[in-house]
């Protein structure tokens, strides 16, 4: 069994999310609405994977991605994220992400990108 965070501030991001994953092995663990409450799951579940917003209060998807690589190194980040800003996304994957997906996505899309994820490390 695979182990999913979903950390987003937007609740309908979250739900569609966890409808759209049909990845087979891959469960659901939690869902966050920020950084904050990301690590405190995280430490609970310690999730294999997780979909990572960037923009969220209290603490942002950057400082989320460092947090969590920090409690578990191989972790696999997907950032998901609505920003056009290309500098932000990169930044997120210089501290360790290793895959982004841009809103608005498709089931198919996120499956792609989770899939993908997952490969990465039998590579």
């Amino acid at each position: 069994m695979i182990k999913l965070l979903i950390v987003d501030d937007s609740n309908i991001i979250r739900r569609k999310i966890e409808r759209s994953v049909s990845v087979a092995g891959l469960t659901i663990v939690g869902t966050a609405a920020n950084g904050v409450e990301a690590v405190k799951m995280f430490k609970q579940h310690t999730p294999d994977l997780v979909t990572m917003d960037l923009t969220m209060p209290e603490m942002d998807g950057l400082e989320a991605v460092t947090a969590l690589l920090a409690l578990k190194s191989d972790t696999r980040i997907l950032v998901v994220s609505a920003l056009a800003d290309k500098t932000t996304a990169i930044e997120a994957i210089r501290r360790g992400a290793r895959g982004f997906l841009c809103k608005p996505f498709t089931d198919k899309e996120l499956n792609d990108a989770l899939v993908e994820l997952l490969e990465f490390d039998v590579r």
